[in-house]
């Protein structure tokens, strides 16, 4: 009698496991569903690889104000913006801060150089709004690659995007007028100005808030 009663009581816990583990792997299909979805936009993948890759991510959240990045570290982890807004900036030796560029969702964060080699930052990247992204770190990476090769393609066509944004970015600075580079960021970033201070704005189109707020009442009237 105590055999079975025990026998049981294993079934039971076992049963009980399995549940719990498909319900932990439902649960992380359905957080890295945008990011899925966001691959197979340029490569397929097959259910096997779609699940290696996902054993891979970590799904985080992060306050308003929390930093991913500090300059001076190293870059080790690629983010995929769920939801919420970043900024990349730098700081001068003054203390002021430069905005380089915000991520929305489905937008990749990182310090491209310093993940690529794996040197010192020379960017922050800081959380403006409760965050939450898939993390991927750089050693993570390279077993993808290894595993899945036609990774190592997709990732190359997201920081070759990411490199022209960065040249067309430095193009627009240097021959655009300032509200030109105000009209090329609303295109670029349609609906973000209500969720982000106006100095930040500014602070990325290289203005003083003041003249941002010029232009703004210009486009209006």
């Amino acid at each position: 009698m105590s055999f079975w009663k025990n026998n049981r009581i294993q079934w039971r816990f076992q049963y009980l496991c399995l549940v719990i583990t498909r319900w932990v792997v439902t649960k992380k299909m359905k957080e890295v569903k945008p990011l899925t979805d966001y691959i197979l936009q340029y490569i397929s993948l097959t259910e096997e690889e779609t699940s290696y890759l996902v054993s891979k991510t970590h799904v985080k959240k992060y306050q308003k104000g929390d930093t991913l990045l500090l300059q001076g570290n190293i870059c080790k982890t690629y983010y995929f913006i769920l939801s919420g807004v970043t900024k990349t900036f730098y700081l001068d030796k003054a203390g002021l801060e430069h905005i380089l560029t915000f991520c929305i969702e489905n937008w990749w964060a990182a310090d491209l150089g310093s993940l690529i080699s794996q040197t010192p930052a020379s960017y922050n990247i800081q959380c403006l709004e409760n965050t939450s992204v898939l993390e991927i770190p750089f050693d993570a990476m390279e077993n993808l690659y290894l595993k899945i090769p036609k990774l190592e393609r997709f990732f190359r066509k997201i920081m070759e995007r990411a490199y022209v944004a960065t040249q067309n970015r430095i193009t627009d600075a240097f021959s655009l007028s300032a509200k030109e580079q105000y009209t090329a960021f609303q295109k670029r970033y349609p609906q973000l100005e209500q969720r982000i201070p106006q100095y930040m704005v500014a602070s990325y189109l290289g203005i003083q808030p003041q003249s941002l707020s010029r232009i703004r009442k210009k486009k209006e009237a």
